[in-house]
């Protein structure tokens, strides 16, 4: 055999030691601004609400970071630049990106275009960047709109009126949605920051262009933040609006909360298509002159848009069911403007009295073809809502509302349909408060709106009141006990940090402290979704104690809230560690006598990392603890085993192995763990590379 030869053989001995990667590309069609992620690829992404240019996880190994700076372009009316870019993490191997066909690509550092328009990472850079403009002026229906009887300022260029705009002095944008695709060899997550490059302001849906003044209020779930723009002249004074909005926030018990909500506050000098629109996850505008004192206000329209988990993309609704968003939007925003004093009954009634009449009248809301005027769901929709909730409060003597079925339908993995709302309003108020939706949704028959006396009899009926507050119990992670972080202040929220894929059971304490007996709802949200659910019937005054869980998908982090309470958890994947030595003691033992095997463990990243180390011998993995180690510094991990034969055996943990020999004869030959053994046959058919180049490679 020639040296030549050699060489060849022990390339490929190499090839095949080294573990194959895990992951796959899952290309998606056009990128949906508002999708949510998937587990090993992202398509669709919209921007995280964030603020700042920053963000602790830029440099995390297991998170695959995506800056987007907007900036304004004065000197060309109609159009904004996007900068975005992609901090890719070591697990990365390949990562390619789908703009919006509207996109206009100036520059790339990173990327290349490939045949389908789509832009490739080519590697050589791990912040790769791609610049490019976007069309600003949008019309038409690109979000939850606030129907406007009247529009004002001068015409528009085509006549339907504007959802987005630049007019050169501002603009108000919907922030650029992208395609991800992504191979990976070990599971990463994703995390956005959105700003803005000069005067303006964003929640990362939305973006104002322009000097701005922002307010904001935070309430027992959600922080609300006004931006209004200088060009603007609020109708209303800003406090009185953040109050309006945090009252619908705390009033408002369906899951779906976030922990931010951007709302600005834009000029009337052009013809906007609506008074406000609700776009993406929590954003939204409101046209400045809007008034607090009207029984469909379209600043809480607009806000019970953000709570409507259901009607994300992702979700949806059937056609039948189509008419519940704008209905459950304007029925919600009477409800509170009455409830806060901004209207009085008559005013309340009025509104709602419109949907018995043309031409609303003859329209079946479950089937959109009967309709006559396109605002079917906006009028007659609020009236048939309202009645069914009048008639579940009834039902349950004040225990129930139809926020409850809100609630339900807000956990939906499907689009939401006919029967998912009836079952849900059956699970409230039973078998006749169903038949009464069924009659208003699915036949053209209407209810009368309610009297005054009626409206105090069901709506003003005392109500049980709940807390909800994490437990002292310990936490736990993976079955085990879990002690979060120490808050840095008092006013901070308590962290986290665990490992990706095991479960996260959070205590909770339930208590009855309002005047009657009733049913709570206790719920664990992530991220403002409902990941689990407990119904607890209390007397008045009474506690009890429950469990609330949740198995993170993906490293990241994410907000955990009980009731008021919240809990930040960041997830780490095992590459998020490294595990630096490993020993065991004794090195010698004797057949089924302990040994103790310790690794040591750092973070991989300038944050703290978490996995669950598994502890391998020839046998399979006979032990695994989970671990948190902050970074900068080092734990340790023991655990037991036994060896019941004589002989020399591997141990291993992560990429660190060693030997223990067991009996006083052992065989010669090491019994080493199968699959494992990567780095020490690299190193060792490394050297026989170099012996064999030493050897071969002479010349006669």
């Amino acid at each position: 055999m020639t040296s030549r030869a050699w060489l060849v053989f022990v390339t490929c001995l190499l090839v095949v030691a080294v573990p194959a990667s895990v992951g796959a590309v899952d290309t998606h069609g056009p990128p949906r601004p508002t999708a949510a992620p998937a587990d090993a690829t992202y398509a669709g992404l919209s921007a995280a609400s964030a603020e700042g240019g920053t963000t602790t996880a830029a440099t995390a190994n297991d998170v695959l970071h995506r800056t987007t700076v907007l900036r304004h372009l004065p000197d060309r009316p109609g159009e904004f630049e996007t900068e975005m870019t992609f901090r890719v993490p070591d697990p990365v191997t390949e990562l390619e990106v789908e703009l919006e066909p509207a996109a206009s690509v100036e520059s790339t550092d990173g990327f290349q275009r490939t045949e389908k328009g789509t832009y490739r990472w080519t590697g050589v850079t791990d912040e790769p960047t791609i610049r490019f403009t976007m069309p600003a002026d949008r019309t038409g229906d690109d979000g939850h709109e606030d129907a406007a009887d009247e529009r004002v300022g001068p015409p528009s260029r085509d006549g339907d009126g504007y959802t987005f705009v630049d007019t050169g002095d501002w603009g108000v944008v919907r922030v650029p949605g992208v395609g991800l695709s992504f191979r990976w060899t070990e599971p990463v997550g994703i995390e956005e920051t959105v700003t803005v490059d000069g005067p303006g302001a964003t929640g990362g849906d939305i973006a104002y262009f322009g000097p701005v003044t922002e307010y904001e209020r935070t309430g027992d779930g959600e922080r609300i933040r006004l931006a209004v723009a200088d060009d603007a002249t609020l109708a209303e004074p800003p406090g009185e609006i953040l109050d309006a909005l945090v009252g619908a926030s705390d009033r408002l018990d369906v899951g779906a909360s976030h922990d931010e909500v951007f709302v600005v506050a834009v000029p009337t000098d052009v013809e906007w298509a609506a008074r406000g629109l609700q776009y993406g996850e929590s954003d939204a505008w409101v046209v400045a002159d809007a008034p607090l004192d009207e029984a469909n206000t379209v600043w809480l329209h607009e806000y019970v848009h953000t709570r409507q988990a259901f009607a994300n993309p992702d979700v949806g609704t059937t056609t039948e069911t189509a008419w519940l968003v704008e209905a459950q939007a304007e029925y919600y925003a009477g409800l509170f403007a009455l409830e806060r004093g901004l209207v009085d009954f008559d005013a309340f009634a009025d509104d709602l009295e419109a949907g018995e009449r043309d031409p609303y009248a003859d329209a079946i809301l479950a089937d959109p073809t009967t309709w006559t005027d396109d605002r079917t769901d906006y009028v007659t929709g609020p009236l048939v809502y309202g009645e069914i909730d009048r008639q579940l409060r009834l039902a349950t003597d004040g225990d129930r509302t139809l926020a409850d079925a809100f609630r339900t339908l807000n956990r939906n993995d499907g689009a939401v349909s006919e029967d998912d709302f009836l079952a849900a309003i059956a699970a409230e108020g039973g078998t006749d408060v169903r038949s009464v939706a069924e009659r208003y949704t699915r036949t053209d028959r209407r209810p009368e709106t309610w009297s005054r006396t009626a409206h105090e009899a069901a709506f003003d009926q005392p109500v049980a009141q709940f807390a909800y507050e994490l437990d002292a119990a310990p936490i736990e992670v993976g079955g085990e006990p879990w002690s979060p972080g120490e808050p840095s202040d008092a006013d901070a929220v308590a962290e986290i940090t665990v490992p990706a894929g095991e479960s996260v059971t959070i205590p909770v304490v339930i208590s009855n402290v309002g005047d009657r007996d009733g049913t709570a709802d206790a719920t664990l949200a992530v991220d403002g979704d409902v990941v689990d659910h407990r119904r607890v019937e209390l007397a008045a005054g009474d506690r009890t104690s429950d469990a609330l869980t949740w198995t993170p998908p993906e490293p990241g982090t994410y907000d955990l809230r009980i009731g008021s309470d919240r809990l930040t958890v960041s997830v780490r994947s095992p590459a998020s560690v490294t595990v630096t030595g490993l020993e065991v003691h004794p090195d010698v033992a004797e057949p089924g006598e302990e040994v103790s095997v310790t690794a040591t463990v750092e973070a991989a990243a300038d944050r703290p990392g978490a996995a669950v180390l598994a502890f391998r011998t020839p046998a399979g993995t006979v032990a695994e603890a989970l671990v948190v180690v902050a970074p900068g510094e080092r734990e340790t991990v023991t655990e037991t085993m036994t060896f019941d034969d004589s002989g020399r055996f591997e141990v291993a943990v992560g990429d660190q192995s060693t030997t223990v020999t067991v009996g006083p004869n052992p065989i010669d030959r090491v019994e080493a763990l199968p699959g494992f053994g990567a780095p020490t046959a690299l190193a060792a058919l490394a050297g026989l590379v170099l012996a064999l180049v030493a050897v071969f490679g002479r010349r006669p």
